[in-house]
């Protein structure tokens, strides 16, 4: 009978743990109560029971929308405290070093740093995880060729990102399309950010993303693949939910004022020399948007690049030339203007 008084010890117990007592705050034993690990909650001492606090009141914090006027005020005034503040050393190294030192920094770029680039596989992939480049006075260069930022979470269908490299081809990646290369909307624009995210490092053979809040930053996957023949296109119908940027440029029609603007599209469009599909279609619609005649463009790139400029063309994805006299370019493969 032995074990049977054990149990019957065990009853009593539970039962005067649970006993209520009058005068106490917790609804189930009466105990005292304390602050609870959750916000808005209180906890029994006796029972450890948790219920909320009738009193407690929510503070709502505004949360500010991030978009890239934003993340260019930041960056700019980063850039400024770099140049004369405390970080002023932080990004670089000093020129007066012994031959001793120099060695020693030239074998840890070699061991630890040349080459390291993007996210990657540890089971199937040799490289390291993060590229850092230097330029000849040893400060680090970024490796960013491009970026979107989700500036507004409210898609409505049709928002298209583009990946495209000449001679390479394009990358469609759709808004809530079940191919195996569409994204998802998440509950605010970080989330939406991730899941655009994934979907490129899965499927893209050209880019690398890496999310920071609502902004996406591509990094090439190849070594060989130039960073200024990447071209990096939205499409956004329905209103401003995604902008895209390449070298501080915002690639936005709605975002264009002046032919100063356009210019300086052009110019980054021909870095290459080449114009490709969506890069076309982007100076289009920014000519739609200015009001700039097909004549006037041709010039500007005449005044920009000369006469070599080529186009890729839309049906067969060859190079077609530039035929001044006629304003346009033409392919020989198809035999087709451009």
């Amino acid at each position: 009978m032995a074990g049977f008084g054990r149990i019957r010890k065990g009853r009593r117990e539970a039962s005067d743990n649970l006993t209520y007592n009058e005068g106490g705050d917790c609804p189930r034993c009466g105990g005292e109560s304390d602050n609870s690990t959750m916000a808005g909650y209180l906890r029994c001492i006796s029972c450890s029971h948790e219920w909320p606090d009738p009193d407690y009141v929510e503070q709502k914090v505004a949360t500010e929308i991030p978009t890239y006027q934003r993340d260019a005020d930041l960056i700019e005034q980063f850039k400024k405290d770099v140049e004369s503040g405390s970080l002023a050393n932080v990004l670089g190294v000093n020129n007066n070093l012994t031959d001793q030192q120099e060695a020693t920094l030239a074998r840890l770029e070699d061991k630890w740093m040349s080459g390291m680039q993007g996210r990657f596989n540890t089971a199937t992939e040799e490289r390291k995880p993060l590229m850092i480049m230097f330029d000849d006075e040893d400060n680090i260069v970024s490796t960013e060729v491009a970026a979107i930022t989700i500036v507004a979470n409210g898609f409505d269908g049709g928002e298209e990102i583009r990946l495209e490299y000449p001679g390479i081809g394009t990358e469609f990646y759709s808004y809530n399309v079940n191919d195996g290369m569409g994204w998802r909307r998440g509950t605010n624009a970080e989330e939406t950010a991730r899941s655009i995210a994934n979907v490129i490092n899965n499927k893209s053979s050209l880019v690398f993303a890496n999310v920071s809040g609502a902004r996406i930053s591509f990094e090439l996957r190849n070594e060989d693949l130039r960073p200024e023949s990447l071209v990096l296109f939205v499409d956004d119908p329905g209103g401003t939910d995604i902008v895209a940027e390449k070298n501080g440029i915002i690639l936005d029609a709605r975002n264009a004022a002046d032919f100063e603007d356009y210019r300086r599209v052009v110019e980054m469009v021909l870095e290459d020399g080449i114009i490709s599909p969506s890069e076309d279609q982007l100076l289009w619609s920014l000519r739609q948007e200015l009001g700039i005649d097909d004549a006037y463009h041709v010039q500007m790139v005449l005044s920009l690049y000369g006469d070599e400029t080529l186009k890729e063309c839309t049906n067969c994805s060859a190079m077609a030339e530039l035929y001044v006299e006629y304003a346009s370019w033409y392919c020989h493969s198809c035999e087709s203007w451009c």
